[in-house]
């Protein structure tokens, strides 16, 4: 098969969203800031499983965006993303298709889920709860380094209730899919490229339904954190098929979780000094 992939593929997906897209909702201000987040984290997303929901959370977590909105924004712009990073690895044969099955549904079960609880629940204690959990996914990335076997150790049960978690969780933190779900099976013994692909692919539907259901909560989108996420992530997506194909991941896992672990530690800190009185700390 060639692998040769069109590169005017994802713009021409994010093209044919835009005049859907209220424009007039926001100045741009922002919007290459955006971009350059959306890119980087979908880089290193599509290379190795996991980091664009989390890596993108935190900084947009530290700029003072909402938990809820935050995530909404994610999810929204990776409907985009995922697609055009899910058909990449699908060209490249990077695609379990029995593993995608087992995936999708309790993924997108949990997503919803997860959307429904975050949109409803008060934004302080999402904050605390979320930057911790950021935290925690910093840690699972830094200790993810290790040789995975071609054979999976996991039973089909399992895989699916690690799907339904992974989906909620990542509606939950704006990000966690891939450290969860990605991480965990090539943990388990799955083919680390099968496993990317698959999660990445899977990862499509489940935003979806997360993006549907933060809609029917939310009455607000900041569109340029969406616009700029997925222009991002569509120039990105199929650079980083190629690049889980053939680059080391080792050095550049330690180097996500450990910003991870950087940026989660400063919104822990932001929101506890905004909700105490000033000079607590």
């Amino acid at each position: 098969m060639d692998e040769k992939w069109p590169m005017s593929f994802p713009m021409e997906i994010l093209a044919l969203a835009l005049p859907f897209m209220n424009r007039d909702s926001t100045a741009f201000i922002s919007l290459p800031i955006f971009i350059l987040v959306g890119f980087s984290a979908q880089l290193i997303d599509g290379a190795i499983g996991m980091a664009y929901g989390v890596l993108s959370n935190s900084i947009l977590l530290a700029m003072g965006v909402p938990p809820a909105l935050s995530s909404y924004s994610i999810h929204t712009a990776e409907i985009f993303t995922t697609l055009a990073s899910g058909a990449a690895h699908l060209r490249l044969r990077n695609v379990d298709k029995k593993l995608l099955k087992k995936l999708v549904i309790p993924g997108v079960i949990g997503g919803a889920l997860g959307a429904c609880l975050l949109s409803s629940a008060p934004t302080y204690p999402i904050k605390i709860v979320v930057s911790i959990y950021l935290l925690i996914m910093g840690l699972i990335i830094l200790i993810k380094v290790r040789r995975a076997t071609t054979r999976s150790l996991l039973k089909p049960h399992h895989i699916s209730l690690l799907g339904g978690f992974g989906g909620f969780m990542d509606a939950i933190g704006g990000g966690g899919w891939g450290p969860i779900v990605a991480g965990t099976l090539i943990a388990g013994g799955n083919n680390p490229k099968l496993t990317i692909g698959s999660v990445n692919l899977a990862e499509f539907f489940t935003t979806i339904i997360q993006a549907v259901t933060f809609t029917m909560f939310l009455k607000t989108m900041a569109w340029d954190i969406v616009i700029g996420l997925a222009i991002g992530g569509l120039i990105a997506a199929p650079l980083s098929a190629h690049i889980c194909r053939r680059l080391p991941t080792k050095i550049l896992m330690r180097l996500v979780g450990s910003l991870i672990i950087l940026l989660g530690a400063k919104n822990i800190y932001i929101a506890l000094a905004n909700h105490f009185e000033p000079g607590f700390f």
